[in-house]
C-alpha cells in the first residue's frame, strides 16, 4: 500500500512538472507590447501554380514524380 501511495504520489508531481513545463513558454510572454499583435495577411497570389496544387498536404504532381522514380531507384540497373 505505501508502495501504490509513492507511485501515484511520484507520478502527479512528474505530470505537474510536465504540464507546467510545457506551459513556461505561454508564461512568459512579455508584457512590453500591450494589446494583440497584427500579422500580415500571407501572400497567396502564385498558389494557382500547378507544381503547388495540394489537395491533401502533398504536392499532387510532386508525388506522381516521386512514386514515378521509385522502381529504376529500387531495381539494379
Amino acid at each position: 500500500m505505501k508502495k501504490t501511495v509513492v507511485r501515484a504520489v511520484a507520478a502527479t508531481a512528474l505530470a505537474g512538472a510536465a504540464v507546467l513545463g510545457a506551459a513556461a513558454p505561454a508564461l512568459a510572454a512579455t508584457q512590453d507590447q500591450p494589446g494583440v499583435t497584427v500579422v500580415d495577411e500571407p501572400d497567396t497570389s502564385n498558389l494557382n501554380n500547378i507544381w503547388t496544387f495540394a489537395p491533401l498536404g502533398v504536392p499532387v504532381l510532386g508525388l506522381i514524380q516521386s512514386l514515378n522514380g521509385v522502381p529504376g531507384r529500387i531495381l539494379p540497373g
